[in-house]
């Protein structure tokens, strides 16, 4: 789960971590009258779940209040397009107002999980205001890590040792360290995959302060943060995702032209790597678990029907807990009730698998059956071929 940056920044502010005055406005009079209410220079910053939002125009420095509103009006209601967004971007429905930082010193700081470690990882750089990928790419040696022991916790020599490495003040240092702790204590109890501050800043006066705040949640510990679902925007997420939630289905969007519908994770990945060796691409992730009712079936299968990049459906499916007449009898309903328009194939094996053919082979629709991977790679390339012509 993502929030916005005034979100984050507000987290970050209840745990100690400095952040500049602002205020989020929604109409350009909103933005004009925060501006006022700062004073001075402000940044008005579109707010979307996006990174790259200075190089796509949404980020605006401006000295006044009727500057402030003339970049709303040019950032508001209208579509952002960044390199994460998509060539259709996303459209701006908040801004933030800050006050302008003038600023000496720009750092990284990030926390994410280090997968090959099995541990939390704390990265700082001097390379500030650039991606983080980008530093790794172009300059490796100017990262600096530190890994944490769950069991131990962050140390506090570990947080100096971090700051120390960014060749700041001792003044600088002790205020980095301390960022460095406070943001630790924040993935910790909020149960967070990613936070980031790029750039966390030193500004003329010496002070360091988190400029940007990116946060990114575990969806499986959210429901311990019932205050953290609050924060959910459903503009900024993808509606097939959110419409597969409320329906207890595991679904992510993905790029490709052919629907997934598999139960269990391992067999979606080796699925979609089966769909792309067939010379297409998988439209998204659908796990329908292993306790899938035919219910759930017809509401997944109604789910991926929804996508309009979908050209066909691949249904794969091993029965184990999941029977496989059950899936059929589910695959039968969603078919006849919907309008499919797409070839569907279908491969099953498992229990009660030949239950499961003869539903389908009864049933008067035409799908598309395969009794192995092989086949099922062999008629997915060749029912694209007949929908290009």
């Amino acid at each position: 789960m993502k929030i916005h940056e005034y979100q984050a920044k507000d987290l970050f502010a209840s745990f100690s971590i400095p952040v500049p005055a602002g205020r989020v406005a929604s109409t350009p009079r909103e933005a004009s009258e925060a501006a006022a209410a700062l004073s001075g220079p402000v940044v008005v910053k579109a707010q979307i779940y996006a990174g790259g939002r200075g190089k796509a125009g949404g980020v605006k420095l401006v000295d006044s209040p009727a500057s402030a509103q003339d970049a709303a009006e040019r950032i508001l209601n209208h579509p952002l397009v960044t390199h994460q967004t998509g060539p259709a971007g996303r459209v701006v429905h908040r801004v933030l107002v800050e006050e302008a930082t003038d600023v000496k010193t720009e750092i990284y700081l990030g926390i994410t999980i280090d997968r090959a470690r099995r541990l939390p990882v704390i990265m700082a750089s001097p390379a500030g205001g650039m991606e983080i990928e980008q530093i790794a790419k172009d300059s490796p040696e100017k990262i600096f890590k530190e890994w944490v022991s769950p069991e131990i916790g962050l140390r506090g020599f570990q947080s100096y040792r971090l700051a120390h490495k960014l060749g700041l003040s001792a003044s600088e240092t002790k205020q980095v360290a301390g960022v460095i702790s406070n943001l630790y204590r924040l993935f910790v109890e909020k149960d967070c995959l990613l936070v980031e501050i790029n750039p966390l800043v030193v500004d003329a006066h010496d002070r360091v302060i988190a400029l940007d705040a990116k946060i990114n949640f575990d969806d499986n510990g959210v429901f311990r943060h019932p205050e953290i679902e609050k924060l959910r925007d459903p503009s900024e997420e993808n509606k097939l995702e959110l419409q597969a939630k409320e329906n207890n289905l595991n679904y992510i969007k993905l790029d490709g032209n052919v629907g997934c519908l598999v139960n269990g994770a391992g067999l979606a990945m080796a699925t979609m790597d089966l769909i792309k060796l067939a010379g297409a691409a998988p439209a998204n992730f659908l796990d329908v678990g292993g306790s899938a009712n035919e219910e759930m079936i017809e509401r997944g299968f109604s789910l991926l029907l929804s996508d309009p990049d979908v050209r066909a459906v691949f249904i794969n499916i091993f029965g184990g807990i999941l029977r496989c007449d059950i899936l059929a009898r589910g695959i039968v309903a969603a078919v006849k009730r919907l309008e499919v328009k797409v070839p569907v194939i279908v491969r099953l094996e498992g229990t009660n698998v030949e239950e499961g053919r003869e539903i389908l082979a009864q049933s008067g629709l035409e799908f598309l059956r395969a009794r192995d991977l092989d086949e099922a790679a062999t008629l997915i390339a060749e029912a694209l071929r007949g929908e290009e012509k």
